[in-house]
């Protein structure tokens, strides 16, 4: 990573509470799990800010193709999708599981070797902290588990779909997007017949409403397969709404992160039926009202709007000549620094940082830490 003397014009952090009128409160939180040792589970609440009770969305994340890109992830990668289930009225936790981001414990989802797969290993370790989660948020006096859903994505949309296969109390509706499990490239699954069998075990005991999205060019679990999985678990009694969503970008696995305008409306209408959520949107939070860097082309200005957009913890990088990197999702504002410049340095060797989270670079070094 690039250490250097630029990253001592980081801001200080914004406190992780936010202001009273702020609409949304956000906490880090240590999930106590026995597997996960001392550290627990890395998670993230973000809920409405007002102090009654409100229903638990439990978030689970999926898992990178290269194993070495694990330790990376944070919850803050789920904060754009944590967000739209918080202005729905829930209580959003995003939560590591274990060998993920900061989580303790060891990885436990090895399902075995690629043509030999028992996908049941997978699904009861991430079932096992999911469960921890939820039990985490049973004590607390601003989260209610009767009422809540969970959700998911890729791997974690496997979880989500092993979660309802034997559900905690309370879980009234889930939601997997892209679920599955043992994408190794393009259109290649690791022993496909036994992940679909799977999803008919799955299903024997599943009884929680679901709805699935896949989108038609998703490169992990393509159309095809999508069906077979779906088929085999309502076929072994699972109730699973199935949506064949559009296309949407280069590979439509990650619809969950980069086109939260094309499921919202999937999602509202499904909760609507599940009597489920709020009717009234609480507004998305009004972005920072920072100047575009003046050198910035077209498509640089395009990639500031989405900066601003960006979950916390997130950094824009500049060139003088207009080349640019952004980085956001990270587990600190430090870490987003570093990772945006390092960005920035493959397209031009002179960057530096412009914005850290929602306020300019101070090149001073006023009031750092």
């Amino acid at each position: 990573m690039m250490r250097t003397a630029r990253l001592a014009v980081l801001i200080v952090c914004a406190a992780l509470q936010p202001a009273a009128a702020d609409p949304f409160y956000r906490e880090d939180l240590r999930i106590p799990a026995t597997a996960a040792g001392p550290r627990g589970l890395e998670a993230m609440l973000l809920r409405p800010s007002g102090t009654r009770r409100y229903p638990l969305a439990l978030i689970s994340h999926g898992t990178p193709r290269d194993a070495a890109e694990r330790a990376g992830m944070s919850p803050y990668g789920s904060y754009r999708q944590a967000l739209e289930f918080a202005r729905r009225g829930f209580a959003a936790l995003v939560v590591m599981r274990r060998g993920y981001g900061d989580s303790g414990g060891d990885y436990a989802e090895n399902s075995g070797p690629c043509g030999q797969r028992d996908y049941s290993l997978a699904a009861r370790a991430s079932v096992s902290d999911l469960r921890a989660a939820i039990d985490a948020m049973k004590g607390r006096t601003d989260v209610s588990t009767s009422g809540m859903i969970a959700v998911g994505v890729s791997a974690g949309g496997f979880a989500t779909v092993a979660l309802t296969s034997d559900p905690p109390a309370g879980l009234a509706a889930a939601i997997s997007f892209a679920g599955g499990r043992g994408s190794r490239a393009d259109n290649d699954v690791c022993d496909q017949d036994a992940l679909v069998r799977e999803f008919g075990v799955l299903g024997r005991t599943s009884r929680i409403p679901m709805l699935w999205v896949y989108a038609r060019n998703d490169r992990f679990f393509w159309p095809e397969l999508a069906h077979r999985l779906h088929a085999a678990f309502t076929g072994a009694g699972g109730r699973a709404q199935f949506i064949d969503a559009p296309s949407t970008g280069d590979d439509g696995h990650f619809l969950f992160s980069t086109a939260i305008p094309l499921w919202t409306p999937m999602v509202d209408n499904f909760l609507r039926d599940q009597n489920l959520g709020t009717r009234d949107l609480a507004a998305v939070p009004a972005l920072a009202a920072l100047a575009q860097p003046p050198q910035l082309g077209e498509k640089g200005r395009a990639g500031f709007s989405d900066y601003l957009s960006a979950s916390p913890h997130n950094a824009f990088a500049v060139s003088p000549r207009g080349a640019f990197a952004y980085r956001g999702g990270r587990r600190s504002a430090r870490e987003a620094a570093d990772d945006a410049l390092a960005a920035c340095a493959g397209f031009a060797p002179d960057c530096t940082l412009y914005a850290v989270d929602d306020k300019l670079a101070d090149k001073t070094g006023a009031g750092l830490r």
